[in-house]
């Protein structure tokens, strides 16, 4: 059997099959607030405190104050322990940024990953992270090159991607070809507030549920209700969000 890595995220990991498979890199999209941050700091957090695995959390949007205020208001309170233990490992804005062109920035996230051991990645943003490209050739090359350095490396890795349709498949971007797996986050409004849900829709060598299922954001993170009904991305848009 395949190695797997969990997530340690309530529901996912039963959807997935156990896990991701180590090494793979996954697209994680959906739109502004979905709950994509959230879901890559709950992986990392989940890493270091359940599987004794350390992280690499890469922020092209915000500084290192402001990524463990969001780890710790959903409940990860030691988060800045963790980090102040070398057992996450971030890059924040104000590092990624300094040099003005990402070969620079490349070559210092090699240095990192090859000098050290660690097993998880998260990327936040990827749509931050294209704006070093000036055209698809060379946003694709780049993109299959840091793929292959983290794979070399051994990270299992979450790319954090903005998606700007409303159903995922009519936002289909080059990333999605490149990547091993594709996780979509959805939410829909509601009369009360809004109503959320994960679908795995790729995972390359592994088998995988790809219906849609409803999740929750609370205290502690994401949980996914895989024992709900999941409904099927197929057919009309009036069969896949009940009640709509």
């Amino acid at each position: 059997m395949t190695d797997q890595t969990r997530t340690g995220i309530e529901g996912l990991d039963s959807i997935l099959g156990g896990g991701i498979v180590d090494n793979a890199t996954v697209l994680i999209s959906g739109n502004p607030g979905t709950g994509k941050s959230i879901l890559g700091l709950q992986y990392i957090y989940n890493g270091v405190t359940q599987f004794d695995e350390k992280g690499i959390y890469l922020s092209f949007e915000e500084n290192a104050e402001d990524i463990a205020q969001a780890a710790e208001s959903i409940g990860f309170e030691n988060w800045q322990e963790l980090v102040e233990d070398d057992q996450i490992l971030i890059y924040d804005k104000q590092e990624l940024l300094r040099h003005n062109d990402f070969n620079s920035t490349l070559d210092q996230l090699l240095a990192a990953f090859e000098e050290t051991e660690y097993e998880r990645l998260v990327l936040d943003s990827l749509t931050m992270f294209e704006l070093f490209f000036e055209d698809e050739q060379e946003k694709r090359t780049y993109l299959l090159k840091f793929s292959d350095i983290l794979k070399a490396n051994g990270l299992t890795s979450l790319l954090i991607a903005e998606q700007s349709a409303v159903f995922p498949e009519q936002d289909i971007g080059l990333e999605n070809f490149l990547t091993d797996g594709n996780i979509y986050l959805i939410q829909t409004p509601t009369e009360s507030g809004v109503n959320r849900y994960i679908w795995v829709a790729k995972m390359r060598k592994q088998n995988i549920e790809t219906d849609i299922f409803p999740m929750d954001i609370d205290e502690g993170g994401i949980t996914v209700h895989e024992r709900a009904a999941g409904f099927s991305m197929m057919g009309d848009q009036s069969d896949r969000f009940p009640g709509e």
